[in-house]
């Protein structure tokens, strides 16, 4: 870090609202590599700009310079930045073959397993949609009356998105990425002040379990999981974090576990400790 940070300072264009110069991006990539392992190559320069920029623009600030002593200082603000930086898109039941591949072939296999109590983690959950399209497909698949527990634990970086999710309100345009079979036994439509929205069903949401986790630090689960979803998060980390990352959650699941991740990621033939069923789906060896 102190070799990056010596090189020679450049100021911002003079086009440019707020002054960010080549030192301050390199703090930047290192205070995420070193806090959350996300890695911003420096093609994301103009995009970390910009929603850096909000954040001096709410501050009354000129220069990053003047924000770095406030987040390194103020715990709260320090959350704030790296919620800024935090890229979150997703929709319900995203790369559907997961979901498909659960009802028809996990749905069978955990039942010759004899397992009773269901549980399943939605790692990088952001505003919600996996975790409840998770609950949607168990309904449809029958479990939640076969299995004497089912529980979903989803958890995101970003306290912003995780509040979003908490609510389970979404606009009626989320509609279009539902498949009509969960729509009516699953989400309700909303009326009155809450029209043009829905919301998953509270008998549902209630078996998801949200809460902040960094990846890169301690996770305090008490049991491990049957099923383990990271998609689309992985490929924000570089190499040696990813496949720290995969040793985890291979920990974390049960044996026979199924690890699910985006179809941008894998898990090198170097790390072997998954069995790949294809369409990245793995198991645990």
């Amino acid at each position: 870090m102190g070799r990056v940070l010596a090189q020679s300072e450049k100021a911002a264009p003079l086009n440019q609202e707020f002054e960010l110069t080549d030192k301050d991006f390199k703090f930047i990539q290192w205070f995420m590599h070193k806090n959350v392992g996300i890695f911003f190559s420096d093609r994301k320069r103009t995009m970390v700009y910009g929603r850096v920029s909000r954040q001096l623009r709410r501050l009354g600030l000129k220069r990053f310079s003047e924000y770095r002593p406030i987040i390194e200082q103020d715990a709260e603000e320090q959350l704030t930045f790296i919620n800024c930086l935090t890229t979150n898109k997703t929709q319900f039941f995203r790369e559907y073959h997961h979901f498909e591949f659960m009802e028809k072939v996990l749905m069978k296999e955990w039942r010759e397993q004899g397992v009773k109590r269901l549980k399943i983690w939605s790692a990088g959950c952001s505003t919600g949609e996996e975790p409840y399209s998770f609950i949607a497909s168990l309904h449809w698949s029958n479990a939640l009356s076969y299995f004497d527990d089912v529980k979903i634990t989803a958890t995101d970086l970003d306290t912003k998105v995780l509040a979003h999710a908490k609510t389970g309100v979404y606009s009626d345009e989320a509609i279009s990425s539902i498949p009509n079979k969960y729509l009516k036994p699953c989400f309700v439509r909303g009326v009155g002040q809450h029209q043009g929205q829905i919301k998953c069903k509270v008998g549902l949401q209630k078996r998801i379990l949200f809460h902040r986790l960094n990846l890169l630090e301690e996770w305090k689960f008490e049991e491990q999981f049957d099923l383990i979803s990271c998609r689309n998060v992985m490929i924000y980390f570089d190499k040696q974090t990813q496949e720290k990352l995969l040793k985890r959650f291979h920990q974390h699941l049960k044996p026979n576990g199924v690890l699910f991740i985006g179809h941008s990621e894998g898990v090198p033939a170097s790390l072997d400790i998954f069995h790949h069923l294809g369409h990245t789906i793995y198991v645990k060896k």
